[in-house]
């Protein structure tokens, strides 16, 4: 009888496997979401450890991409453009990414309610594009514009008084000129043909289009709609976004299910209901110590000067990276022996010589000790560049933008000014450079030669460096000031490698033969105190003294000429205020003209 039992339980247990083995095979696949929204943060935001929230940086972004290729519980990932602003450099990174979920065996697809030009880059790596029905798309290719203000200046009475070493270097020519010379057109045009030149064949590849066909296609898609778009092969349906879930029926015969967790969200430390918890908790400073085998991404990203890091200041934007914070976090780094390497991620158009020349000895110093390596974003031109130079390898993405090896000089002349608003300066100096830096007059001949041999002292001192950081580069082909994308400078010996920051982590990672590591940012997160003074700091005064902040006038001109040029060019107006800002105590810098590229 027991026998008859257990020989009856066999086809059962049979059955029953068959039955949970049919029911797992027929489970939605699970897919993971990740929306891309605005521009993606170059770094962690210094006040992340308190708050729990943070804007994605750009690495995240790539480490949540990769992260998909790991789990084996994931079928693929749909990516939603939520009016993302990419640039041309992050679309690469993040393409880098996908390629890795992709050779994993996952399923990419990108979903947008509209596809401007560097979204179409960043679907041309996925499996499945799909548009919003009734949504538009646009690429109308790459258009360059710089704005030339000499007679501008010269109307208010104002004159740009400029020196350049470099003949190909064009940073003082939207002040000084009204037009390009020969040289900065050409080098203007050769940028451009390369930067074009990277995102067609991006879209080529992606798309499977030839020259011909995208060429037909771009005549029609500088504005088409969702019928014309999957017509030309720039996506391959147009579908709701009520209906996602459905429509990925087409791929997944089973149905979807969302894992909407791909970035772990933080948690705030605040006790809201307990103001005393609060008030501690904001007199803390925060914990930016390695707690095993780290790897440090040292962020030096925004215009290049003398002392503090700083915000976006008088003319607001990005802020400026400061050489004293830079050597400070340098330091901060050889004091832990747990940080085994150094990733310097670069995204400058350069700025002080001084303090180019300093954060690039501050990198040799590490070096001494430590691996240090450097990973271009966008860009790393002029003083930019002379700090990549002081790193021992260079990783580069196809579209950065890196060089500009030169120097620039020079003052504002304010005489013409002055007489228009009725001022009568009387000026008066001692010692034979002391009237250097008037306000009233030119330089004479004799300050020009002065000035242009201080450029050229600087300029030697720049090209020894670059010959030393790259070995066997010719100068002739690379300096007086030329501009190269990344895919250009790899054969050049400008750059060792192509590759965006989490490449050139997991490279250096390799090199050092770490296994788990952790990767911190560098300069750390700041104090609460920290903050507020850098907030509110430049506007504190005693009462009667007056605010160091721009007065009200300042503020409504400023606004009136961000107006008339348009957000579009404005970016390239604020750079070139800057660094005339900075010539009032510093006549050489390593400066990169400012580019408008309107996608």
């Amino acid at each position: 009888m027991r026998g008859s039992f257990a020989s009856c339980l066999k086809p059962l247990a049979a059955l029953s496997a068959l039955s949970l083995a049919a029911a797992a095979w027929a489970a939605p696949a699970k897919i993971g979401m990740l929306e891309i929204k605005d521009a993606p943060a170059t770094a962690p935001s210094p006040m992340a450890w308190l708050s729990g929230e943070e804007k994605p940086t750009l690495l995240t972004l790539v480490n949540a991409i990769e992260g998909v290729a790991k789990r084996a519980d994931l079928s693929g990932i749909m990516i939603r453009l939520k009016d993302a602003a990419l640039s041309q450099t992050d679309v690469q990174e993040l393409g880098e990414a996908i390629k890795k979920a992709q050779a994993a065996g996952k399923k990419v697809h990108i979903f947008s309610e509209s596809y401007g030009q560097t979204d179409l880059a960043l679907a041309a790596y996925a499996d499945e594009v799909l548009l919003q029905s009734g949504g538009p798309i646009s690429l109308p290719g790459v258009h360059m514009e710089q704005m030339f203000l000499a007679d501008t200046l010269q109307w208010v009475g104002l004159k740009a008084d400029m020196v350049q070493v470099g003949d190909y270097k064009g940073a003082s020519e939207t002040m000084a000129r009204n037009a390009p010379s020969p040289q900065w057109e050409q080098n203007l045009s050769q940028l451009l043909d390369s930067l074009y030149a990277n995102l067609r064949s991006g879209i080529k590849a992606g798309r499977k289009l030839s020259d011909q066909q995208l060429d037909d296609a771009m005549k029609e898609a500088w504005m088409a709609d969702g019928d014309a778009a999957v017509r030309l092969k720039l996506v391959d349906r147009t579908i709701d976004l009520a209906n996602l879930s459905d429509e990925l029926e087409t791929t997944y015969s089973d149905g979807v299910s969302w894992d909407n967790n791909l970035i772990k969200k933080g948690t705030s430390k605040f006790d809201a209901a307990n103001p005393f918890a609060m008030l501690a908790m904001l007199s803390k400073k925060p914990d930016h110590t390695p707690k095993g085998p780290t790897i440090a991404v040292l962020h030096i990203e925004g215009a290049i000067i003398d002392g503090d890091s700083s915000g976006g200041g008088l003319f607001g934007g990005e802020g400026s990276v400061g050489s004293r914070t830079i050597r400070r976090a340098i330091e901060e780094i050889l004091e832990h022996d747990e940080i085994e390497g150094v990733v310097v991620r670069i995204d400058s158009p350069g700025g002080s010589a001084t303090a180019s020349e300093v954060i690039w000895q501050g990198l040799r110093r590490l070096a001494e000790e430590k691996q240090v390596w450097a990973s271009v974003g966008s860009m790393a031109a002029s003083g930019g560049y002379y700090c990549a130079v002081g790193t021992d390898k260079i990783y580069v993405n196809p579209s950065s933008i890196v060089g500009s090896i030169g120097v620039v000089g020079g003052k504002i002349s304010m005489a013409g000014l002055y007489d228009k608003v009725k001022v009568r300066v009387f000026s008066q100096s001692r010692g034979p450079a002391g009237g250097m830096f008037r306000s009233t007059t030119d330089w004479t001949p004799d300050e020009v030669a002065m000035v242009r041999k201080k450029m050229t002292e600087t300029y030697d001192q720049f090209t020894k460096r670059v010959t030393t950081g790259r070995q066997g580069i010719d100068l002739a082909k690379t300096a007086e000031g030329r501009l190269f994308t990344g895919d250009k400078a790899l054969g050049l010996k400008m750059a060792d490698a192509i590759g965006g920051l989490d490449t050139t982590i997991e490279s250096l990672a390799k090199e050092l033969d770490m296994g788990d590591y952790d990767v911190m940012h560098y300069p750390g997160p700041k104090g609460f105190d920290e903050i507020i003074e850098e907030m509110f700091g430049q506007f504190a005064a005693a009462p009667g003294v007056g605010s160091k902040g721009p007065s009200r006038l300042t503020q409504e001109l400023l606004g009136t000429m961000r107006d008339v040029v348009g957000e579009d060019a404005w970016p390239s107006i604020r750079a070139n205020l800057q660094g005339l800002m900075q010539l009032r105590t510093e006549p050489v810098l390593l400066m990169d003209p400012g580019v408008i590229v309107v996608r």
